[in-house]
C-alpha cells in the first residue's frame, strides 16, 4: 500500500449482486475515490412471485458475483494485482446470498493472496454519510430499507449505538407488501411512490403507530394491515378498486410512513443532542432514503433541531458495494482483517449491546 489503499467491495445480501473499487487514503481526513460500482439487480427474476424469493436470489449471486467483479476491475481499469484488499458483506441478510459473497470472496482472496475484510452489511450504509458528505463522528443515521429500520448514533467505524429500531415490518418491506395488496408492481418503493404522486393523501384515515408512545421504536405492520382493509372495504361497496382509490390509498399510506418516520426522528434527535449538542448531523441511508416525500421531509426535521442533513446520492441509498469497500477498508486502516474462516451470518446486530429487536422480515433478518 502506497498513499491509498485500494479495496475489491463485495454484495450480495438480498437481491442485488454488486462490485466496486474504492481508493481510501491512509490519512483519515482524505476523502474516498469510488473508481467503479456495479449492480446486477434482479428485479426480473424475482417479479412474478411478488418479492424476492431467497433460494433464486442465492442462485443468482452465484452465477454473477464472478461477472459483476470482473466488470467492477474493467470499470476501474485495474487488474486484481493493483487490488490491496477484498472487502466482502459477511451478514446479515439472506443466507444463500450472504453465502454467495462469502466464498467468492474467499476465492479471490486465496488466489491473489490479499488480505480479507467480513463487513456488516448495516455498518456500510451506516457510514455512507462519511463516504459520500466527510460527515465527521459523532452522527445519528436513520438506516431505513427492505429489511431494516433503527436509528443509531455513530460514533466510529466500529461504535454504533441503537436508540430505537422496528419491532416488525421494515418500511422497505411494508412498501412492498401495500404493492402487492394494490396490484402493483416490484418493487413496491418505487411503484407507490408513483402512484402517490395522482393521489389524496387526506381521503383515508390511515393510523400512525406508536406516536403515542415514548421513545423511538417504531411499527409499520399496522399501517400494512389497514391498507389491506380499506381496500376490502372499497371492493365490496364497488365491487372493484379504481384507479383513483388505489393513488389515494398510496398517497395516505406513503404520508402515514412519512409521519412516524418524521415524528420519531424528532425524538431521536432530542436524544441524540442532549448527549452531543456540538455540531449535530443527522443522515438517512437505505433504500427508502431514495422516496423524495420521506426524505424532504426528514430534512425539514433537521432544519428544525439545526444539524446537518445528510443522504447518499440514489445509487448509494440502495443496496452497493462501495459502501462495503468503504466499511472494510476503515476496518483494515486500524489494523483488522479476517481469516479463512470468516462465517456468513444471517443476524449481526451493529449494537451489540442493546436488546435484540424482535421479528425478522421476508428481505432479511433484523439485527
Amino acid at each position: 500500500m502506497a498513499d491509498a489503499l485500494t479495496v475489491l467491495g463485495i454484495e450480495s445480501s438480498c437481491d442485488d449482486t454488486a462490485a466496486a473499487v474504492l481508493n481510501i487514503g491512509k490519512d483519515d481526513d482524505s476523502r474516498p475515490e469510488i473508481l467503479s460500482s456495479v449492480v446486477y439487480g434482479q428485479a426480473d427474476l424475482h417479479a412474478r412471485f411478488g418479492g424476492v424469493v431467497p433460494e433464486i436470489a442465492a442462485r443468482a449471486h452465484a452465477e454473477r458475483l464472478d461477472l459483476c467483479v470482473k466488470e467492477a476491475l474493467s470499470e476501474a481499469h485495474l487488474c486484481l494485482d493493483a487490488v490491496d484488499l477484498v472487502a466482502v458483506t459477511a451478514g446479515p441478510g439472506l443466507i444463500g446470498g450472504v453465502i454467495s459473497g462469502v466464498m467468492c470472496a474467499k476465492g479471490i482472496a486465496m488466489g491473489a493472496n490479499l488480505p480479507l475484510i467480513g463487513v456488516n452489511h448495516l455498518a456500510g450504509h451506516a457510514l455512507t454519510p462519511r463516504l459520500t458528505d466527510g460527515l465527521t463522528y459523532p452522527y445519528l443515521m436513520l438506516l431505513v430499507s427492505g429489511g431494516h429500520c433503527q436509528f443509531l448514533t455513530v460514533r466510529g467505524c466500529r461504535a454504533f449505538k441503537r436508540l430505537g429500531g422496528t419491532i416488525d415490518d421494515a418500511p422497505g418491506e411494508a412498501f412492498d407488501k401495500v404493492a402487492r395488496i394494490l396490484g402493483l408492481g416490484q418493487p413496491g418503493g418505487p411503484m407507490v411512490e408513483r402512484e402517490a404522486l395522482e393521489g389524496d393523501e387526506n381521503r383515508f384515515a390511515l393510523p400512525r403507530p406508536l406516536l403515542d408512545r415514548a421513545g423511538c421504536d417504531m411499527s409499520f405492520s399496522g399501517l400494512k394491515t389497514a391498507v389491506l382493509r380499506t381496500r376490502q372495504t372499497l371492493e365490496a361497496e364497488k365491487n372493484g378498486l379504481t384507479a383513483g382509490d388505489r393513488a389515494d390509498l398510496c398517497a395516505g399510506f406513503q404520508a402515514a410512513m412519512r409521519d412516524v418516520l418524521a415524528a420519531k426522528t424528532r425524538q431521536a434527535l432530542a436524544i441524540h443532542m442532549a448527549e452531543y449538542p456540538d455540531e449535530p448531523a443527522f443522515a438517512v441511508a437505505g433504500g427508502v432514503a431514495a422516496n423524495k416525500v420521506i426524505c424532504a421531509q426528514l430534512e425539514t426535521v433537521a432544519e428544525e433541531f439545526g444539524a446537518r442533513f445528510s443522504a447518499p446520492p440514489l445509487a448509494l441509498c440502495t443496496d452497493n458495494a462501495a459502501m462495503i469497500a468503504y466499511a472494510g477498508g476503515l476496518r483494515y486502516l486500524m489494523g483488522e482483517q479476517d481469516g479463512m474462516d470468516l462465517a456468513a451470518r444471517p443476524r449481526w446486530p451493529l449494537d451489540t449491546e442493546s436488546p435484540a429487536m424482535l421479528g425478522s422480515g421476508k428481505k432479511g433478518s433484523k439485527a
